[in-house]
């Protein structure tokens, strides 16, 4: 199939020119918000000319004129939503929320225009019912198409259609207006310090940041701390003034749940209720059923076994950890409760006491743009790939860094954005993605565009970004799943790097924290930003006994939201439930202690409500089990760089996508299914 030919040759909108930028890298200086709806129009009437192709075909459905068309088909809507979808979530304004308003719906009903057209359903329906003899992957596109147009509703009645239509067109706006609310009340808050004496327990650097913000906010002498991460956990963990952590952690845990028009709980609820509708017209029970078919775990109820698998032994250890806290609290407070705003404030003290470790001791030695290279060097001794920077290349802010990625023998295998630090336009959190997806087309390897997006410190007066060993952590994470991307060596588009399971995409970027912090990795990247000292033996020490710190509560937070998320899209009735009330009674079904807050509340849960982790945010633990136990490979080798099990990584898991049955890949990779005994050993709970 040809690339997408120019529309409007005379058109001063780029998306309607060849992209004359190295390596076909989106011109992101010279596309401006007016040109994206016009260029999604564009898209989409492509796109259904070349299913209008499809359908002229007279000769019988095969393989090829029918399911390997229809996935050539949308090249150019796919290039106009990879650039725009990273805008809107990275660096978004006015203009472009408005564009995404519109543009939502265009798309949902694009999507159900396909799906739900009868005459390709049947040419569909033709080739996965006869005996054509096809490749794995070729196999794996097929069953994957034929269940999406059964999962779209083709098949269902009229009436049932048009209802399903309506539901993803209030979902598209719906889930959009929820992290629309999320980012403003995220960016709202702020907390401004006038005493000095307020201030004790904050380190230098992040008394520097609080007067930097301070500036930006117009309250030049003070100090302004927010809600972003880099700002939020630091003083979370050591701040001494109980009453500005409480205001601190109870801004947090009450975004978009203050009754004002960026409440999210009605969202949440609406957004819930539909889904399950949908489930129901699709004939699933649950949206739960629905969401979990095509996963690893394939049912809420194996999905609920795992939680529940890890879940006691976490509780147990939780409460243990409490008890200890509650211990080291009653030396400062006597007769004060421990609360949630308490608990990392006083796991940091408890973890200097016991280990000898202070986190912030560690941070000059975790220098941002040092960790990136041990990332990349990483990488190189696992893989043979390296990474160069460019500056030739158009990105979408200033702060953006690219880099060109090729593999041993040096051939091009894509090229790398990063985008490290925070800012008004930007969610929170962390993520990848690409603005190409890697694939073949007339035979010739496309290769991707994938760009990681982080929230990390800035760099304060002379220092750098210096980060700490949690997102350390986060660093290798994300890189691990961009690895996934640009490695990837799939024939097609919808099935090339991360586009597998859900709960088997988070393998390739948790595996990659265990290298994080192995001594002959911290060797490589953790020296001191100022005297290049290396990180002293004792400390490399301290952070391995210190692995299984803190993890009940790491444990149960994280597991509380993942119940949680399955609870909402476990639901039978189709009709809007109390957001707060259902919330609590789900954590009061688990037991989760008052002093642990579940790490992501419904009002501000994006991974769930956002859509793309409904009903699958359990899917980091099966993940976890994945990776604790894939990394175990190279502990039995005796060298966590052994090439042949790198070698057989790369193979087996992130050349191959979504192209095969995840458990058939690991298997392959592993010998056998993975055990959970890993997973608990690493935590401490086994």
């Amino acid at each position: 199939m040809a690339a997408p030919a120019p529309e409007h040759p005379n058109s001063q909108n780029p998306f309607f020119k060849k992209w004359e930028t190295p390596f076909g890298a989106p011109p992101f200086t010279r596309i401006k918000p007016e040109h994206y709806l016009p260029a999604f129009q564009a898209g989409i009437r492509r796109q259904n000319e070349e299913i209008r192709d499809i359908l002229k075909v007279r000769s019988a459905p095969t393989f090829r004129n029918t399911v390997e068309a229809l996935e050539d088909s949308g090249e150019f809507l796919d290039r106009v939503n990879g650039v725009f979808s990273a805008l809107v979530e990275a660096d978004t304004n006015g203009p472009l929320q408005a564009v995404a308003l519109a543009v939502g719906p265009l798309l949902s009903g694009h999507q159900d225009d396909i799906y739900l057209n009868d005459a390709l359903y049947q040419r569909v329906r033709a080739v996965f019912e006869r005996e054509e003899p096809l490749a794995p992957e070729a196999r794996t596109l097929l069953e994957k198409t034929w269940r999406s147009f059964q999962r779209g509703g083709a098949g269902l009645p009229p009436g049932k259609q048009d209802r399903l239509r309506a539901v993803h067109a209030e979902l598209a706006l719906l889930c959009l207006k929820f992290e629309e609310n999320l980012l403003s009340e995220t960016n709202a808050f702020k907390l401004v310090v006038e005493r000095p004496e307020d201030l004790e327990g904050l380190s230098l650097a992040e008394l520097e940041a609080a007067e930097e913000t301070a500036k930006m906010c117009d309250q030049e002498g003070k100090w302004v701390f927010n809600l972003h991460a880099p700002c939020l956990w630091p003083f979370l963990e050591h701040a001494r003034n109980r009453d500005l952590r409480m205001r601190m952690l109870g801004a947090y845990i009450s975004r978009c749940d203050r009754g004002n028009a960026q409440d999210n709980n009605g969202l949440a609820a609406k957004i819930t209720a539909l889904r399950c509708e949908k489930a129901r017209l699709l004939g699933f029970a649950t949206f739960a059923e629905y969401a979990l078919e095509e996963s690893m775990a394939r049912t809420p109820a194996n999905a609920y076994r795992l939680l529940d698998q890890v879940w006691q032994p976490a509780l147990e250890r939780v409460a243990r950890e409490k008890a200890e806290l509650q211990a080291l609290m009653d030396r400062d407070l006597p007769g004060a409760r421990l609360e949630p705003w308490d608990w990392r404030y006083y796991a940091e003290k408890l973890k200097k006491l016991r280990f000898g470790l202070d986190s912030r001791t560690l941070l000059p030695f975790f220098p941002l743009d040092q960790v990136r290279e041990g990332a990349f060097r990483t990488a190189n001794r696992l893989y043979g790939i390296t990474f160069n920077e460019r500056k030739d290349l158009p990105t979408y802010h200033p702060e953006v860094l690219t880099y060109l990625v090729q593999d041993r023998d040096g051939s091009f295998l894509g090229i790398y954005y990063a985008d490290y630090h925070p800012r008004p336009g930007k969610r929170g959190g962390a993520w990848m993605e690409s603005f190409r997806r890697q694939w073949v087309r007339d035979g010739k390897d496309i290769r991707p565009l994938v760009y990681n997006v982080t929230n990390f410190p800035r760099p304060v007066g002379a220092a750098p970004a210096l980060l700490n060993l949690e997102e350390v952590r986060t660093l290798f994470h994300e890189f691990g799943h961009a690895l996934h991307g640009l490695l990837s060596r799939c024939r097609y588009r919808s099935l090339s790097g991360t586009a597998t399971a859900l709960d088997f995409s988070e393998l390739p970027s948790q595996i990659m924290e265990n290298w994080a912090t192995e001594p002959e990795v911290l060797a490589m990247y953790a020296r001191h930003h100022r005297t290049g000292a290396p990180l002293p033996p004792d400390q490399v020490t301290r952070i391995q006994e210190t692995q299984a710190f803190n993890q009940g509560f790491g444990t149960t937070e994280f597991l509380a939201a993942a119940f949680l998320d399955l609870d909402w899209h476990t639901l039978t009735d189709p009709e809007p439930v109390d957001a707060a009330a259902f919330e609590k009674a789900s954590m009061a079904r688990i037991g989760l202690l008052p002093q642990v807050l579940v790490r992501h509340r419904t009002p501000y849960f994006a991974h769930s409500m956002g859509g793309e982790y409904a009903a699958g945010y359990y899917g980091y633990l099966w993940s976890a089990v994945l990776d604790s136990d894939a990394f175990q490979a190279f502990k039995e080798r005796g060298d966590i760089f052994d090439p042949a099990t790198a070698r057989s990584f790369r193979t087996n898991i992130l050349e191959k996508g979504g192209s095969e049955d995840p458990l058939d890949l690991y298997r392959r990779f592993r010998g056998r299914a993975p055990s959970v005994e890993p997973l608990l050993k690493k935590r401490g709970l086994g």
